[in-house]
């Protein structure tokens, strides 16, 4: 299959003058430099065409550009670009009230508008401690919350993210999330292992660590993303709400990447059948306008006036793209991503029985996450396998980003067709096959 001659002439020229002016902190996986998208085709600055498999890390729900966002984005920019949030808007309001609409769970849902995932969350962390009067929180192995202080102190996918930063902020200990295929702890006979993790906190957490009634919430990644688009047990969600319940507890679900119709409904604890008292969203909830909300229970988002703002939270264009976004959502690219992404999932199994360093296939929707291994019996990560792959697509045209220690994740447009898929996949295909010719 062809390469690309990447990056081109202008991409140099465009990454030379980044690296002079933007902060090196910035992690850049391989050398694309995007001048134009459409639907879930996107164009390089030297007119080279990939198809995007990573969606702008599951941002881009609507597909690059898609006109009824952009025509939201358009007239409201006409009318006004900002107020403050110490004043009022309808596009703020009908947000709030969609949002309340699909919240998952029963109860009148309130929401707190903010400009990104880690906003969200730090807003999540705040008002579980105001409402509880409890200062402590657990979180899991393997999660990724964002990068400001309190969240990234929640993270815990890379040790790269808290290296240089310490002291991070006090009151979180961490426990094991239940990852299927790499389980860490052991199992009582006949137990799922999602009620094993949730026993460990229980017994080991709760009972020797941190007292319940210094716990004011479990902050936890409903499907994890950064730590390897990870699916826990059937049995983790019930068994965590019981003892929430139990401890009286917050329930704190991190929906900022696996939210927004990814996995094929509104939200994954849907496929659960738990509902949450706090849920974050970000990424996906308005096509790439920056965007974020912490969503709660009524009696639970009881902050007085003043406790909690921003500047920029519910801002009107990015409220007017939330709104198109979700409509779309609504009216199609859901049932899409659900059909779609199992789709994928049959593709991908096939592909894994002709290449044995697929170790695991796994997710919902289209929030996939391939696995790749050195043996399939000792289940080594094949990290440089992974990144190698990673550099083979984009030679080829296909846009893909890793994530955990040796994963791949597809998380493409919510639009994506299936002869898209087709497409991608058969130039994943080629990049693998070419990947372990080098590993050998």
């Amino acid at each position: 299959m062809a390469t690309l001659n990447l990056p081109g002439a202008k991409a140099r020229e465009m990454i030379e003058r980044d690296r002079k002016v933007i902060s090196p902190s910035y992690p850049r996986s391989y050398p694309f430099v995007m001048d134009h998208g459409k639907g879930t085709e996107v164009w390089d600055v030297d007119g080279n065409r990939f198809l995007d498999f990573m969606g702008g890390i599951a941002v881009v729900a609507t597909g690059y550009s898609h006109p009824q966002v952009v025509k939201a984005i358009q007239e409201q920019a006409e009318k006004f670009v900002h107020i403050s949030s110490d004043f009022y808007h309808e596009n703020w309001i009908r947000l709030g009230e969609k949002l309340n609409k699909i919240a998952p769970f029963e109860e009148d849902a309130l929401s707190f508008m903010t400009n990104s995932g880690t906003e969200a969350v730090e807003a999540a962390i705040k008002l579980a401690r105001y409402h509880t009067k409890r200062s402590n929180f657990i979180g899991f192995t393997g999660a990724f919350h964002g990068r400001t202080m309190g969240a990234v102190t929640f993270t815990a996918s890379k040790a790269k993210y808290h290296s240089g930063f310490y002291p991070l902020m006090n009151g979180v200990t961490h426990a094991p999330y239940p990852n299927p295929y790499r389980p860490v702890l052991e199992r009582r006979k006949g137990e799922d292992y999602g009620d094993a993790v949730v026993r460990y906190i229980e017994q080991e957490i709760i009972a020797q660590i941190l007292p319940a009634r210094e716990i004011a919430g479990i902050l936890v990644e409903t499907i994890q993303g950064e730590g390897g688009y990870i699916v826990p047990p059937e049995g983790f969600y019930p068994a965590l709400r019981k003892l929430c319940d139990k401890y009286d507890i917050l329930l704190i679900l991190d929906e900022v990447q696996c939210g927004m119709g990814r996995t094929g409904k509104w939200w994954a604890i849907e496929h659960f059948g738990v509902e949450p008292d706090i849920v974050t969203s970000a990424k996906g909830i308005a096509s790439g306008m920056p965007l974020g909300a912490c969503i709660a229970r009524k009696s639970v988002m009881d902050w007085e006036i003043g406790a909690h703002g921003n500047t920029y939270g519910g801002n009107p264009v990015s409220c007017a793209a939330s709104l198109a976004t979700i409509d779309l959502l609504e009216k199609g690219f859901m049932k899409n991503a659900k059909e779609v992404g199992e789709y994928a999932m049959d593709a991908l199994e096939e592909i894994k029985a002709r290449h044995p360093s697929i170790g695991d296939v796994r997710g919902k929707g289209l929030m996939i996450g391939v696995e790749f291994v050195k043996d399939r019996e000792t289940r080594e990560p094949a990290k440089e396998l992974t990144d190698r792959l990673t550099d083979l697509a984009f030679e080829r045209g296909l846009l893909t980003l890793s994530c955990g220690q040796s994963v791949i994740r597809i998380a493409p447009p919510l639009s994506i067709s299936k002869s898209e898929m087709d497409e991608g996949l058969k130039l994943f295909e080629d990049a693998l096959t070419a990947a372990e010719k080098e590993m050998k």
